[in-house]
């Protein structure tokens, strides 16, 4: 048979955004339009667990946490609202780290430490991907999972004996200092202090994994208004259930971010945010100083552009609604920016070490 004759299957790719309010799915498959590939919206899987932990509270029975470290927030309540009850929790010393990585700090809670369950307890499973559930749920619909998996957490950063160290401003700084390009964050062997995102790979071997941050303005770029504004330079702002994170980006090199914490996040805050990383003078000290996690900007913003265009995404983006910025609607989704990303950084990835067929890009100057 002539090799334009073969048969060429599919890429497929299950792209997961483990975010805290929501898990927001899509199941590519390269042989259809972005459009019509299948979609979820789910609650996350911090939420579901913590759903877990109060039936138990309400049950009054011990939990015991077995399985990985995770997200936390919703789940974090929950435990700690169990033992306010007076009820007891143990945990394993991964899934303790879902509360907090310090596990003294997480003793000091009242929870104890045990490698195995108490016979008596009920035991919650801690993990951000929940395979089990999701192929159920779409087997009921003749979809099947597909066996490449791209996903993106946010994660602190963490090694034991390393004090204090904001990991995380330094993993943000190091992509600039990389020179920014944005797929520098797409990793199939996280960083060692990347306590989340290892633990993801644990449970899904040769995973794609990225920052859920870096996924959603990869992901924004698949609005053609952003992808062309973006090749002079504009800056993308996430404004998701937990963190707001936004980037001054030309093509697909950073040269500027910032993120803070969307619970303390409103029109003015934003607005001053945006127009201090435009101007390059907002500094790593002026987002601390309100309750963020830091700013970080390339040697050569001054130099790089004037970002005149903001496009903004995410859930929680209403909160810019008269600030006059441009919703990015990527592939036509508004929602799915994360996704849309993560397939695209294991599209990238992959490509590059040859483990696929070179097929278009989904980015918008490429859409398949």
């Amino acid at each position: 048979m002539p090799i334009n004759d073969a048969v060429i299957d599919p890429v497929r790719i299950l792209a997961i955004d483990a975010g805290a309010g929501t898990q927001d799915v899509l199941v590519y498959s390269s042989d259809q339009p972005i459009e019509n590939c299948t979609k979820l919206v789910l609650p996350s899987q911090t939420r579901v667990v913590a759903g877990r932990i109060r039936q138990a509270t309400l049950a009054r029975e011990a939990i015991y946490l077995a399985g990985q470290v995770m997200g936390g927030g919703a789940s974090s309540e929950a435990v700690e609202a169990h033992l306010s009850s007076g009820l007891d929790v143990y945990a394993s010393p991964d899934a303790a780290r879902s509360l907090h990585n310090d596990l003294n700090r997480v003793k000091a809670l009242g929870v104890r430490i045990l490698d195995v369950p108490p016979p008596f307890a009920r035991v919650i499973w801690m993990r951000d991907i929940d395979l089990d559930a999701l192929g159920a749920a779409l087997g009921h619909f003749g979809v099947q999972l597909p066996s490449i998996y791209a996903i993106g957490v946010q994660d602190h950063g963490y090694l034991p004996g390393a004090g204090g160290r904001e990991f995380r401003y330094e993993y943000l700084q190091s992509l600039l200092a990389d020179g920014g390009d944005v797929l520098n964050m797409v990793y199939q062997q996280p960083p060692e202090y990347m306590l989340r995102m290892r633990a993801v790979t644990a449970q899904l071997p040769g995973a794609v994994i990225m920052d859920t941050g870096a996924a959603a303005v990869l992901g924004v770029l698949g609005d053609p208004l952003v992808a062309s504004a973006a090749r002079d330079g504009a800056i993308l702002v996430n404004v998701g259930n937990m963190h707001t994170f936004g980037v001054a980006m030309r093509g697909r090199r950073v040269y500027g971010l910032f993120e803070h914490h969307t619970g303390g996040m409103d029109a003015e805050t934003l607005g001053w945010l945006v127009e201090r990383l435009r101007s390059g003078s907002l500094t790593h000290a002026d987002v601390m100083a309100r309750g963020g996690h830091g700013a970080a900007f390339h040697p050569e913003y001054q130099s790089a552009g004037r970002f005149a265009v903001v496009a903004i995404t995410g859930p929680n983006r209403g909160i810019a609604a008269s600030l006059g910025y441009y919703e990015a609607v990527p592939h036509g989704d508004l929602l799915l920016a994360g996704p849309f990303g993560l397939v695209e950084g294991a599209l990238q990835l992959l490509r590059a070490k040859g483990s696929i067929l070179p097929i278009s890009s989904i980015a918008a100057a490429g859409m398949s």
